[in-house]
């Protein structure tokens, strides 16, 4: 399984658990990103960055499998990670960083 396959349990189950929601989630995920200028993999990294700024482990994960599966390199995930230093404090920036490496140094079918 690579980055771009891997779906959390509990986020199975609540897909399972509640198909409307999650399908409705789906919808508007599409609609706000074609809503935007961005091309995919910009769209990605500036989720990671919120997701880093909100402390939102979960999602740091899923942005930064995402972002690898779009072909950001490891190095510019942690320069997201970074630019957290100065805006949402260094914790912060560190607590993202650890996410994205857990990510990164997770074994995949691919490697």
């Amino acid at each position: 399984m690579d980055h771009a396959e891997y779906l959390p349990g509990i986020y199975q189950e609540f897909r399972e658990r509640y198909p409307g929601v999650a399908s409705a989630q789906d919808t508007l995920a599409q609609e706000m990103a074609s809503a935007t200028p961005f091309d995919d993999r910009t769209v990605r990294l500036l989720k990671l960055a919120l997701a880093v700024g909100a402390q939102s482990e979960g999602a740091v994960r899923s942005n930064t499998r995402k972002a690898l599966a779009l072909g950001a390199s490891a190095d510019e995930l942690r320069a997201v990670a970074m630019l957290a230093v100065t805006t949402c404090g260094f914790p912060t920036a560190v607590a993202g960083l650890g996410w994205i490496d857990d990510v990164d140094s997770a074994p995949t079918s691919g490697g």
